[in-house]
């Protein structure tokens, strides 16, 4: 099974080369790596040309935002599942692709999601917070359940089927999308129990206070975009589950 991992970036210089090296440094050999700049103006794309032909597609152009590169990266992509990688992240270690195509091997299906530590945008080996996502049940999301965007994995016929990232949504397309996917038309998902991505600090929707109450609106609008309805405390307790990361990080 062909994997396709996409990186978004913009500006990425300072970061994108540990993103690159994580994912070249994979041991899984059917592996396909396409990278999609915004038009950076520092040397995010000369870092990207130095590695010639070992990143099997790039593009570096304006795009309307986060999402909108995305939706390019699936557009371009060949693999049978996709990930996507941000360009302030990275992965673990070497194994993590083998073991994702492993677990969708195991379990049949749709999308594989795993655990993710957020490190210091500056000392990367300091771990601020875990992000144990924990199996999958059915009605997880009403609870303020989520799994972690970055270790998400799916296979490239659920987009076709069910539709890419909505640019509608500022910072919480990434959420309405997997609750589309998962809550809405509940495609099988398995859980692989190992933190695989490392995530630098310092994300959109989580700068700020005010990030986080524009997020939350986001949120409650991801709902109803699907003529879903959230329980009462469903929004409350999706930013009240992450103070428990925190403890994790200890």
């Amino acid at each position: 099974m062909k994997i396709s991992v996409i990186t978004i970036a913009y500006n990425s210089a300072e970061t994108i080369k540990d993103t690159i090296e994580s994912v070249l440094a994979q041991d899984y050999s059917d592996l396909e790596y396409i990278i999609v700049d915004g038009a950076s103006k520092d040397a995010t794309m000369d870092i990207v040309k130095s590695y010639g032909n070992r990143i099997s597609k790039y593009v570096s152009e304006k795009d309307k935002g986060i999402y909108d590169a995305m939706n390019k990266g699936i557009s371009l992509a060949t693999g049978d599942i996709i990930g996507i990688l941000n360009s302030d992240d990275y992965y673990a270690d070497s194994r993590v692709i083998s073991e994702i195509a492993a677990k969708f091997e195991e379990s049949g299906a749709d999308g594989v999601y795993a655990d993710l530590v957020y490190v210091d945008r500056d000392h990367s080996e300091k771990v601020m917070r875990k992000w144990i996502a924990g199996p999958y049940r059915k009605g997880l999301f009403k609870k303020g359940w989520m799994p972690p965007h970055p270790t998400f994995f799916v296979k490239r016929s659920c987009y076709i089927k069910f539709g890419i990232y909505s640019l509608e949504l500022r910072s919480a397309a990434d959420y309405e999308l997997m609750l589309r996917f998962i809550h809405k038309h509940e495609i099988k998902v398995a859980y692989l129990p190992k933190i695989i991505t490392r995530m630098r600090l310092g994300g959109q929707s989580n700068v700020s206070l005010k990030n986080r109450l524009k997020a939350n609106i986001e949120d409650r609008k991801a709902w109803k975009m699907n003529g879903l309805k959230p329980s009462y405390f469903t929004l409350i307790r999706k930013p009240l589950s992450k103070l428990g990361q925190f403890f994790k990080a200890g």
